[in-house]
């Protein structure tokens, strides 16, 4: 599958052309190989720099010249889903002997237009994007690509990898409703997990007869978005007896807020997250949360971009995991 993103991108003959040398010798200059003079590698250097050239490393990949390191683009390094994320990559890739360079949007971002720019400069033989993909990102990919906890808009050939947060978020919702909660807020925020986690809710509470309730913050799934999506929750509708938070970074201000309006957890008011971060199981939230088994989506990720190393060509694949609910002390029954 191929995407046209404008002019043509120049290739290892336009650079020997405009350095005046061959093809072999800008490939020895590319791999910073011995006894190229200073003169032509100056030269085969500038025709690089002056044509914007970046070399094409899937097709490094695939003649096995390795630079043994894998980029992963994360959305926010304070997002605590990237913890197992990163765990279930480690469990792939360091018994192979790859290095992992992980870069967000903030990387070197007075240099590059993405962290995926950054990424291709180090020559990365792979890169891992965890975060919403961007047509910008789309353009700077040359190498094989995962999309790892996203699934909600594609990148053309990568494979995705991601929990099922329409399933997860109606887990969250049937808990709720078997403790007897018939008014249930959602707090959500912006990025795709958090629209599909969204839709889900929304799904789950209309078949089961109940009005939705979804307030976001200020567009992040930030703990400070989830205490003011929270608040205009609780005060608009004070009937509320539970809250479903896109993550278990929103559950903790929902908890700040619910504290500020009075209400007890669980006793006045029932929370539940979404990730099973280590946030989660801390003993001052005890937070009841959808477990999206984050190192399986890591480690599948990491397989999945190993294959596409090995085939560039082998069809695209979608695996979904399945979320499982870890129920703690911050859901209980209704009481009248």
């Amino acid at each position: 599958m191929t995407q046209e993103t404008g002019a043509r991108r120049p290739n290892i003959y336009d650079v020997a052309s405009a350095a005046g040398v061959s093809k072999s010798l800008v490939s020895l200059v590319l791999r910073g190989a011995p006894g190229v003079s200073p003169a032509r590698r100056a030269a085969v250097e500038e025709a690089i720099e002056r044509l914007n050239y970046r070399p094409n490393r899937a097709a490094a990949t695939l003649a096995g010249n390795r630079s043994r390191t894998i980029g992963v683009v994360l959305d926010d390094y304070r997002n605590l889903w990237f913890v197992g994320l990163l765990s279930g990559l480690h469990e792939q890739f360091a018994p192979l002997g790859f290095r992992v360079a992980v870069a967000d949007p903030s990387f070197n971002a007075h240099l590059d237009r993405t962290p995926v720019d950054g990424l291709m400069s180090l020559r990365v033989d792979g890169i891992v994007i965890a975060t919403e993909p961007s047509e910008e990102m789309f353009a700077a990919l040359d190498v094989p690509a995962v999309v790892a906890g996203n699934r909600d808009i594609p990148v053309p050939g990568a494979d995705v990898v991601a929990n099922d947060d329409l399933v997860g978020s109606r887990l969250a919702v049937e808990h709720l409703v078997g403790l007897g909660h018939r008014e249930i807020g959602h707090v959500t925020g912006g990025g795709g997990a958090a629209r599909l986690r969204a839709q889900g809710y929304e799904a789950a509470m209309r078949e089961n007869g109940l009005r939705p309730h979804i307030k976001e913050g200020q567009g992040l799934t930030m703990e400070s978005d989830g205490y003011q999506a929270s608040l205009k929750l609780l005060d608009q509708n004070p009937s509320l007896t539970a809250i479903f938070a896109a993550n278990d970074t929103m559950a903790l201000g929902a908890a700040g807020a619910a504290r500020d309006r009075g209400r007890r957890i669980p006793e006045d008011l029932s929370l539940i997250g979404y990730d099973n971060s280590p946030l989660a199981s801390a003993n001052l939230l005890r937070l009841t949360t959808v477990d999206g088994r984050n190192e399986e989506v890591g480690a599948g990720a990491a397989k999945a971009l190993l294959d596409r190393m090995k085939d560039p060509s082998a069809p695209l694949r979608t695996m979904l995991v399945e979320p499982e609910l870890v129920i703690r002390a911050s859901t209980a029954a209704v009481t009248v």
